[in-house]
């Protein structure tokens, strides 16, 4: 138990000790917050291509079924959804012979080094730039998924 005579002792940090501490917890901030905010486009980036795998065997179904890929208007907005709200996806279906799906960035993943995802329906899978990332790494890098991206 504490004694009245104990609490006398106890002594508050001094002001260095509070700016050393301060310092060592911004240090610590500085070198983990990139690491995690890589982490966190990558998770992105991952639903972005699962939805775009989604919404390409969906289209293949459907034209399984119907003899034809179905125009953009005719695809139900659950196929088109994107986890996570950070890639919006657009197709581009006209002639019913081929499509092209693209999940754009935008807010915080606008300025990811992947840029845009494409598939279309031969399976060909292609980054695009974007006005944020002009350059984008290689189609390899941003669709295996498990490659570290170093800036």
């Amino acid at each position: 138990m504490f004694k009245i005579s104990n609490l006398r002792r106890l002594r508050r940090p001094t002001f260095t000790e509070l700016t050393i501490s301060a310092a060592a917890i911004a240090v610590a901030a500085a070198i983990v917050l990139p690491f995690y905010d890589d982490h966190v486009k990558r998770s992105h980036r991952a639903s972005a291509r699962a939805a775009l795998l989604h919404a390409a065997q969906w289209m293949e179904r459907t034209a399984t079924a119907r003899g034809r890929y179905p125009a953009a208007a005719a695809i139900p907005d659950n196929v088109m959804f994107v986890k996570g709200g950070r890639y919006t996806m657009v197709v581009t279906s006209t002639d019913g012979l081929t499509y092209t799906l693209t999940a754009l960035p935008h807010a915080e993943q606008a300025d990811d080094l992947c840029g845009s995802f494409r598939i279309n329906q031969a399976g060909l899978r292609l980054q695009v730039a974007t006005a944020e990332v002009p350059n984008t790494l290689s189609t390899v890098e941003c669709w295996v998924g498990h490659t570290a991206i170093k800036r």
